[in-house]
């Protein structure tokens, strides 16, 4: 038995820990930090560089303990040790902050955002610059560990475990309390990795957390094993790190770890730490985790020439992998606008179609006959069948299980398919939208509630984050979900309940965005959403969930209504109407009481938005008036007059007409919202002046 191996089975009673290859990796991670601050970064050849030095040893310890094939961690910019442990090659890590191809994103994003699809081995959940943001994830991918094995039966699952790994600055973020509170509520089996360096850039961690130490402030929190201590020390560390993967793995609960350690470098390549005392950098560099781990391994457990030998060989390796990701070609700029959204060539993970899910035939004929049924009734028939359909298809969001929904939409669900499927959720929309991005990354199909448009707000990171996920990884990873969102006016109104705001999500890059105005085009778009491969934002009009003119016969259960394809609502050849949402019903009833022969079209989507159909009416009709409900400046009336601008400008006889909302909030008062909602009679007047022109 070799002496490494002896130290194995003789100092490492809690974990089995290859020494010799933590030795190298950590040399490797430390060798590559200097060889970028000292001379890529001058040179200028990497613009963002992330020092992972002080922090390498316990994130190769970790990294040997990610064995199971269903294991992942969300990362993130210090992560890099970590991922050399997991097996990422060295030139892959080298090439990110060169911005080279073939590495993480192909120099869409910073080299340190890192991602890594699982292929048989611990997934890397694609990193987000935002501090804190890969906690919810994480927490996602935990519940979908849970949800495999136990629902859908795979024993593979059985002892997956997720791990959330953050600074200690990150403690301070809503991402990570929300994390804990799903974690602790849910029992799942989630790791939070924490590495306490003692600052937040320059801030001190004091002023991050009462005293400084995330963990002595959850001794009394629920369902939460606590443990923490000297990130620098090998075999402390090695035993604290393996005895937290192993709780996680064996009582399926989570552990927070807390592992203190240097930050030996600024938080960036451009930060000179000038508010660190002389006394704070000697202090950390005397706690310098390398120089500890060579105390710990010579001469008892390797010879100083055999240290010397693997520092050597690190810093070869690292050059040769440094000049091989010089060698990479540059990103191909005629790619730029690539993997948006989802095309022939499916992600590598994420969603269904990695796995080979297939749905059935759609029809794209809606049945005309039977009851008319309400929008809400369609929404909750069509999720209903879906369900059905796809074991993997998840519904949750605040009060949708025993409740059905603040708005009814899917009452009877829960109790139809369990409290695994349908569930509840805490009142965190960043921790329902978070949760459901890591779900959808571990394959499952999640479809969330915001009860409100305006509620999504403190989600606004996460649906961001989920909306450029497939392009910012190259199309490694995707993140097909629904976010189900209700929101506009009613029986009144107010700046909380009554937004709608769609062109936010419009303008959210690698976001599908759904507007139907009525029960068919609800259930078929919603199909559409469900069965598709990219993220979608279903808008439910409030006004028009129970509103007798929404009413049509259910379409069937397989009707599909592809996104990007408009209804011909009412055909004319004086004025095109161009609307959406609760506003269609008004611009028909217009169309009739102006007595002017106006087309209306219903576009039912923005994003895609049917630009085809709109640029075909309006050089018929020769006049366009577009009508929202959102405010005016900014709003996507302005994107269709624009386009209207470029390719119909010498097919109008007339100025392009927007007719919407005043740049204000909603108001509450059933006068003033009439006064601020386009009405029939304002629709049916602009008509007229128009018409006139």
């Amino acid at each position: 038995m070799s002496g490494m191996a002896e130290a194995r089975t003789r100092r490492a009673k809690h974990t089995q820990v290859d020494w010799e290859r933590a030795a190298r990796l950590a040399l490797e991670s430390r060798a590559l930090d200097e060889l970028e601050e000292t001379r890529l970064l001058p040179e200028r050849q990497i613009l963002y560089q992330f020092s992972a030095r002080g922090h390498e040893l316990a994130q190769v310890l970790l990294g040997q303990q990610l064995t199971d094939p269903h294991d992942a961690v969300g990362v993130y910019y210090r992560s890099r040790p970590l991922l050399l442990a997991l097996g990422t090659p060295l030139e892959d890590l080298a090439s990110g902050p060169l911005a080279r191809t073939g590495a993480f994103s192909g120099g869409r994003d910073i080299g340190v955002v890192f991602n890594r699809p699982g292929d048989g081995g611990a997934s890397v959940l694609p990193a987000c610059g935002g501090v804190g943001a890969q906690y919810t994830p994480s927490a996602g991918w935990a519940q979908a560990l849970r949800y495999r094995h136990e629902v859908l039966g795979d024993p593979s699952y059985a002892r997956s475990i997720a791990v959330a790994h953050g600074g200690d600055a990150s403690t301070a973020t809503n991402g990570f309390w929300s994390a804990l509170n799903i974690a602790t509520t849910l029992r799942l089996p989630l790791l939070f990795y924490i590495e306490d360096n003692g600052f937040g850039i320059s801030v001190p961690a004091q002023l991050q957390t009462p005293g400084g130490n995330i963990a002595a402030n959850l001794r009394a929190f629920g369902g939460l094993a606590l443990l923490e201590g000297d990130g620098t020390e090998p075999d402390a560390a090695a035993a604290l790190i393996g005895e937290a993967v192993a709780r996680v793995r064996s009582e399926r609960a989570p552990v927070l770890l807390r592992l203190t350690m240097p930050r030996l470098s600024g938080h960036s390549g451009q930060d000179t730490q000038t508010y660190k005392t002389p006394a704070q950098v000697q202090d950390e560099q005397a706690r310098d985790p390398l120089a500890r781990l060579r105390s710990y391994l010579v001469p008892g457990l390797c010879t100083e020439a055999r240290w010397q030998q693997l520092r050597r060989a690190a810093e070869a390796a690292v050059g040769t992998a440094v000049q091989g990701a010089l060698a990479r070609s540059q990103p191909d700029p005629a790619t730029l606008t690539e993997h948006v959204f989802g095309s022939r060539q499916p992600q590598q993970q994420g969603g269904l179609l990695p796995e080979g899910v297939h749905w059935p035939a759609p029809a794209e004929t809606a049945a005309r006959a039977g009851p008319r049924i309400n929008m809400l009734t369609a929404i909750r028939r069509t999720l209903d069948v879906e369900l059905a359909r796809e074991p993997r298809l998840l519904v949750f969001g605040e009060d949708v299980g025993p409740k059905g929904g603040v708005h009814g939409a899917t009452l009877g669900l829960q109790a139809k398919y369990g409290v695994a499927r349908v569930f509840d959720t805490s009142l965190s929309e960043e921790g329902i939208i978070g949760r459901a991005v890591g779900m959808a990354l571990a394959g499952l199909l999640p479809v969330a509630e915001i009860q409100f448009r305006k509620y999504a707000d403190p989600a606004a990171e996460q649906l961001n984050d989920c909306g450029t996920l497939r392009w910012r990884t190259a199309n490694r990873f995707a993140a097909p979900l629904v976010v189900r969102m209700p929101g506009g006016f009613f029986k009144c109104g107010d700046p909380w309940h009554s937004q709608t705001n769609e062109v936010a999500w419009v303008h959210g890059t690698g976001w599908r965005v759904a507007v139907p105005s009525n029960a068919a085009d609800a259930a078929g778009l919603l199909r559409a959403a469900v069965r598709g491969n990219d993220p979608v934002i279903f808008f439910e009009h409030r006004a028009m969930l129970d509103g007798a003119w929404a009413r049509r016969p259910y379409p069937g259960d397989d009707y599909l209504l592809p996104f990007g394809r408009a209804h011909l609502v009412r055909a004319g050849s004086e004025v095109s109407v161009i609307t959406w949402g609760a506003m269609v019903e008004r611009c028909e009833q217009a169309a009739v009481h102006s007595q002017i022969d106006a087309e209306v079209l219903d576009l039912r989507t923005l994003s895609p938005w049917d630009q085809e159909a709109v640029v075909r009416s309006v050089q018929k009709t020769r006049r366009c008036l577009i009508v929202h409900e959102d405010t005016l400046t900014g709003g996507f009336g302005a994107e269709i007059a624009a386009t209207l601008g470029r390719d119909c400008f010498f097919s109008l006889d007339a100025p392009i007409e927007r007719l919407t909302m005043p740049d204000i909030p909603s108001p509450h008062s059933p006068v003033l919202l009439e006064a601020a909602v386009p009405s029939v009679a304002r629709i049916s007047a602009a008509l007229r002046a128009l018409a006139s022109v």
